[in-house]
């Protein structure tokens, strides 16, 4: 019975992909945009699997219960136990195994994603703060090393600019308290900590617009933390970056300046550049 299970679970699931054209095909995910999707794409793959047999499996002995030992007739009452020690065992038992698995791959899955890379191609410091993003871009070529940035209100959401099929290290910070920093087409998100400097690394692999939003309930206008990614060619990247650096939004941004403070604190504490990484929002 267990392979007819197995077989009925990888049938199902046998047509899915990151990057199916429907909803179905994708298991209710987004089309994967970046060089880090399909590792979370197969964890995902893998519940759905692992949740699928386990299904069939309960109902399947459920319906074999109920027909097994029915009752047949007005007089005869079938056997009544206390107890039945392998079934109370694989109820102990199973679970564990299942949790172990599942905490493997996901450990595994996590590595692979925040894997660091060698001297990326360009690096953005993204600042969350209440209740806006902002975007700095720096040490670019386009603008010959001159910081610029990008940033928004909740009126007018940021947009971020990325370049396709080149690799990005973000470096998230914030000022005043937790955001957690998400873009659903890259299966990705990682908090913002005030006095803490998260970083990650990825590459964009389809061009296209996404909205990315706050993860964390932060405040009063979380909501309304949006903002826009633009996945462009090369030669859209740098000519937005050079349209910035005429416009005069060089160096860090107004709101955005303070985010090595932490809000709240006086004199050397307040002090919270701090490298290292802490938390991908996962439990948002």
């Amino acid at each position: 019975m267990k392979w007819a299970v197995l077989i009925v679970a990888a049938f199902v699931v046998s047509g899915c992909s990151p990057d199916g054209d429907s909803d179905l095909e994708r298991l209710a995910l987004p089309k994967g945009s970046t060089d880090r999707t399909q590792d979370i794409w197969e964890l995902w793959l893998g519940a759905w699997i692992a949740v699928l047999v386990i299904f069939l499996l309960v109902f399947g002995l459920i319906i074999y219960a109920m027909i097994r030992y029915r009752r047949r007739s007005e007089d005869e009452i079938p056997a009544q136990v206390r107890y039945n020690l392998p079934i109370e065992a694989l109820y102990t038992f199973a679970p564990v195994i299942i949790v172990a698995v599942f905490f493997f791959h996901t450990v595994t899955s996590q590595n692979n994603v925040l894997e660091r890379v060698d001297n990326p191609d360009h690096t953005i410091e993204v600042v969350g703060s209440k209740w806006q993003w902002a975007f700095n871009y720096l040490d670019e070529t386009a603008t010959k090393g001159e910081d610029v940035y990008d940033f928004g209100t909740p009126e007018e959401p940021a947009e971020l600019w990325l370049p396709v099929n080149e690799s990005v290290r973000f470096k998230l910070k914030s000022p005043d308290v937790i955001h957690s920093f998400w873009i659903p087409e890259f299966y990705f998100k990682m908090d913002v900590v005030p006095g803490k400097v998260n970083t990650f690394d990825l590459s964009p692999t389809r061009e296209g617009t996404f909205t990315g939003r706050c993860a964390e309930l932060c405040g009063l206008y979380h909501s309304r933390m949006l903002f826009k990614v633009n996945v462009v060619s090369r030669a859209e990247y740098d000519l937005h970056l050079a349209d910035l650096e005429k416009q005069g939004q060089t160096g860090a941004p107004q709101g955005a300046s303070e985010a090595n403070e932490i809000a709240g604190l006086e004199g050397e504490e307040k002090s919270g550049n701090v490298e290292g990484v802490q938390g991908d929002g996962s439990g948002s």
